[in-house]
Formats: C-alpha cells, sequence, structure tokens
C-alpha cells in the first residue's frame, strides 16, 4: 500500500507543532524548580536547564556560559545552607514559541525567608531536546525597591 506524500508530509508536519501540550510541558519544567529549590535540591533544581556548554545565564551584570559555570555559580552562592535557600515562587505571564521546538517564557520571580531576598523577572528560551524542555537562556533581572 501506497501512502500518498501529502498524508506523509501533513503526518510529519503535525509531529513537530508547537500544542498546549508543550505550554503545559514548560510550566511542569518550571514548577519542578521551584519544587526542587523550595526543598533545598539544587541539583534537582539545575535538571531544567540543558546540560550544555552552549548554555547562557545571564544575571546581576554577568554572563555565564555553560551549565557547569551556572551549577557552580548556584552551588557557591546557595550551598553552604539550604534552609537559606529560602522560599522561591515564579509567576508566568507568557510561553511564547518561537517555532515548533523553541518557546520564549516572560516571568516573574520572588525569593523571600533567604540573605538573598528579592524579585524581579526573568525572559528564558526553552528547547525542546530529547530530555524533554529545556532551558537554554535565562536571562534574569533584579527588580528595584519599590
Amino acid at each position: 500500500m501506497r501512502i500518498p506524500l501529502l498524508v506523509l508530509l501533513l503526518a510529519c508536519t503535525s509531529a513537530h507543532r508547537f500544542e498546549d501540550r508543550d505550554r503545559a510541558a514548560i510550566a511542569a519544567v518550571l514548577d519542578a524548580q521551584v519544587a526542587a529549590w523550595n526543598r533545598g535540591d539544587l541539583a534537582a533544581y539545575m535538571d531544567g536547564y540543558a546540560k550544555t556548554d552552549a548554555l547562557v545565564f545571564t544575571s546581576s551584570g554577568n554572563i555565564r556560559k555553560g551549565w557547569q559555570t551556572a551549577f557552580d555559580h548556584y552551588q557557591e552562592r546557595y550551598a553552604k545552607d539550604k534552609a537559606a535557600m529560602g522560599k522561591l515562587a515564579f509567576e508566568v505571564i507568557s510561553i511564547d514559541p518561537v517555532g515548533a521546538d523553541a518557546a520564549v517564557v516572560l516571568g516573574k520571580w520572588v525569593l523571600t525567608g533567604s540573605p538573598h531576598d528579592g524579585h524581579g523577572v526573568f525572559s528564558l528560551v526553552m528547547e525542546r531536546r530529547r530530555e524533554g524542555w529545556r532551558i537554554i537562556h535565562d536571562h534574569t533581572s533584579l527588580g528595584s525597591t519599590p
């Protein structure tokens, strides 16, 4: 039996379309990060990031490249006292597709109960990878005090 070319093309195209379930999967990655942070588990928090040297993490006027560099930064800043990590909350404002396998996430963050309390905004570029949706670029900014 021969499959018409148009049917085959439509099947391939629909397999790579950005859908509501992609938004839900992206939100689930961020929810898992918040849960990991709030239990003091930096390694699980970092699971939301693509484990690649191409990862870009920008915060506090610094640009860090690579998953290990980002993890080391978190370890240095927070691993000494997991209780001091405080409570993290994210508010996702939008998840916008950039093609079938990427999205830009815009949101707000709040950290309380920590020596590093603060709030601000973030924009993330997330990519569909073999292991699921992962952050490949994170730009996090600290908000000013009202």
